[in-house]
């Protein structure tokens, strides 16, 4: 499943990266890219799985043939409940099974490569530093991070950023570039709240040299390459709606 190729990684660092790689390329297929993974899982199929690679990249493929496979396997024919539910309830469905087979793999390298108790603990507090992808389709993420930031950052980003924020009246305003970080002499805060500004598609923080866009529905800022929006695309929108909010008006009886 891994294209042929073997990869193992051995350290606490390189299993957490394996891990944020797989988590990074199933909050893809269940977000941005949500549109082809619904069509990818056909309830005619055989029993399909959802698997998230170190690359990013996702596939919906047949569970692999060795007995027993290499890693731990995805929950097994996720699309078979596709059309007997809600889509917002399968993907949240199909979240909690990826949550798990993610911390299965990453355990299953630190049992692999003798990871003692201290290199548990720290895998595992590096791995819950993160959403989960559940947190993340179901919105839970988005509603952690808008009550971290709705008091310090409320009224900073509906302002205009470096004159980068697109001039389209007040009813139809595109908040882009940034979030904005409190002053510093503000309730004695400095910095270091502006980290705690987090992407609702990959739960990252923050980072100044990044290109970030504001949902007009939900007000939840995400990293640009996160929804596929450009700086320049950006120009043109009169009202921004991100993956969740634009699935919501479509879901599926």
């Amino acid at each position: 499943m891994e294209g042929g190729q073997q990869y193992n990684p051995r350290t606490v660092e390189e299993v957490f990266r394996d891990f944020k790689g797989r988590r990074a390329a199933l909050i893809k297929a269940l977000t941005t890219d949500v549109e082809e993974f619904y069509q990818q899982c056909d309830p005619e199929k055989e029993n399909l799985c959802l698997y998230g690679f170190p690359s990013e990249q996702w596939e919906v493929n047949l569970p692999a043939e060795e007995v027993p496979p290499e890693l731990p396997e995805p929950a097994l024919g996720i699309n078979f409940a596709r059309d007997g539910m809600q889509e917002k309830d399968w993907l949240s469905l199909v979240a909690v099974h990826s949550d798990a087979w993610l911390l299965s793999v990453a355990f299953y390298f630190g049992a692999r490569f003798g990871f003692d108790r201290a290199d548990r603990r720290r895998l595992f507090n590096m791995m819950n530093d993160l959403p989960t992808i559940f947190e993340v389709v179901s919105g839970t993420a988005k509603k952690q991070s808008k009550e971290k930031s709705s008091v310090s950052n409320h009224s900073s980003t509906k302002s205009k950023s470096n004159s980068k924020v697109a001039q389209r009246g007040p009813e139809s305003q595109v908040k882009y570039s940034r979030p904005q970080p409190k002053d510093e002499d503000e309730d004695g805060l400095e910095d270091d709240e502006q980290g705690e500004t987090l992407c609702g598609a990959c739960g990252e923080n923050y980072a100044s040299d990044e290109f970030w866009i504001c949902c007009d529905i939900c007000e939840i800022w995400f990293h640009g390459k996160c929804v596929k929006i450009t700086p320049a695309r950006a120009e043109h929108i009169k009202q921004y709606k991100c993956p969740s909010c634009s699935s919501n008006k479509r879901a599926r009886p």
